[in-house]
């Protein structure tokens, strides 16, 4: 935001921001331009280890809470559960600044604060939206989301988690999977079957379940990648109480709608330091083995920065917006694309550099990017399911034929 657009307000606000970083936070370091500056990384595809996570995890924490109690945790927020009351702009302000410092990675709050806690605070009862949503920004509790089962994956209404009414409240049994951070998480949301007589989409109920709880078991799934950033979470006759349930009995489809619009939007491109921003470093790369000439790499690249840039935009008209709509499913499509892309160009510029690590700077490193690229495609529900919720939903377009049953 040009520095002649901004009013009084919003010039003060950034300074309020330099000013807490200043104190909080160490500068980007400036690296010389050029192939073989900078580290050796980038920020898509990365996984760390189990051990290496905790640590990240536990740094996030830290500097979140410090954030939050400086009044920059949850800037859009609501003033009555712990937010700032300010418009989406001022994140864009926020964010503006920050870019400037190096700061602990975010990765373990983007289930929480992006996906459920937008959730809690459009279907929670005001007993879990007081409970949760303040101590969810400042990082007191971390979340996760428990959806997707060993065979309810795309068919997410076909879940066979039960609850089973017990009182005041529901005893949950099932297995999920695909958990992201649920290792470290305290709450999970929920999707459970509880009326295994009602129509399909119908039966379906969402609740808020403590991770701690003795009858929840969590287990690492390792991928392609090596990295064990998923999960498969075993709940067995865990006590929900009926202020857990979001919405009511029987809304849980209505709620994972607004949990999958929110995932999604959530996927879109995120701003990332040049010397790690995989769409920058993809063109060093391609300039520095001399094939910027080329004809065909050159139309294949510039799709990968058209694609990004759009991703940026509509993900920023989202924001605006202040609720997923039509622009979530068009992110999570065009990311998963561009990931995809993005991992194939470095392949055809590196050849057999990008199979083996031999130390040679910016080569290897893209194999954990083209390695991660097919989780992309099945995150947040697959490219297929997207293109159908496009063509059905959005642009009108005649159903797909369904099997009969």
């Amino acid at each position: 935001m040009n520095d002649q657009r901004r009013n009084p307000d919003e010039t003060a606000f950034q300074d309020a921001v330099r000013a807490f970083l200043d104190t909080h936070a160490k500068p980007l370091p400036e690296w010389e331009e050029g192939w073989g500056n900078g580290p050796d990384e980038l920020s898509a595809g990365a996984e760390p280890t189990r051990e290496e996570e905790l640590s990240m995890v536990a740094a996030a924490v830290a500097f979140r809470r410090e954030l939050f109690d400086a009044g920059f945790g949850w800037l859009t927020g609501p003033v009555a559960y712990g937010g700032a009351g300010r418009e989406q702009r001022y994140q864009e302000l926020f964010d503006e600044v920050a870019a400037d410092y190096e700061l602990p990675s975010e990765a373990c709050f983007i289930v929480g604060h992006h996906i459920v806690a937008p959730t809690l605070l459009a279907w929670g009862t005001p007993e879990v939206k007081e409970r949760y949503l303040r101590a969810l920004y400042r990082a007191d509790l971390l979340a996760c989301q428990l959806f997707s089962e060993p065979e309810a994956g795309s068919d997410l209404a076909g879940v066979k988690s039960r609850g089973v009414r017990d009182g005041d409240g529901w005893r949950v049994s099932g297995q999920k999977v695909w958990t992201s951070g649920g290792h470290y998480s305290d709450i999970g949301e929920m999707l459970v079957r509880t009326d295994p007589d009602a129509p399909k989409h119908a039966g379906l109920t969402m609740l808020m379940v403590d991770m701690h709880d003795p009858g929840v078991e969590v287990r690492p799934l390792r991928q392609l990648t090596g990295g064990e950033a998923f999960n498969e979470v075993f709940v067995d006759d865990v006590f929900v109480p009926d202020s857990h349930v979001l919405g009511k009995p029987g809304d849980g489809w209505k709620v994972a709608m607004t949990t999958l619009g929110n995932e999604r939007a959530s996927m879109g491109y995120r701003a990332a330091s040049p010397a790690t921003d995989p769409v920058e470093r993809l063109l060093g790369l391609i300039q520095h083995f001399g094939l910027d000439g080329d004809p065909h790499i050159r139309q294949e690249f510039a799709r990968i920065a058209i694609r990004r840039d759009v991703i940026r935009w509509t993900a920023a008209r989202a924001a605006g917006r202040g609720e997923p709509g039509a622009e979530a499913s068009i992110i999570k499509l065009m990311d998963s694309e561009n990931v995809r892309a993005i991992g194939e160009l470095a392949g055809r510029v590196l050849g057999p550099r990008m199979t083996a690590d031999t130390g040679e700077w910016g080569t290897y490193v893209w194999a954990e990017l083209a390695l991660s690229a097919p989780s992309r495609r099945i995150a947040g529900g697959t490219d297929e399911i997207m293109r159908n919720i496009m063509a059905e939903r959005i642009l009108g377009l005649p159903r797909e034929p369904r099997p009969s049953t």
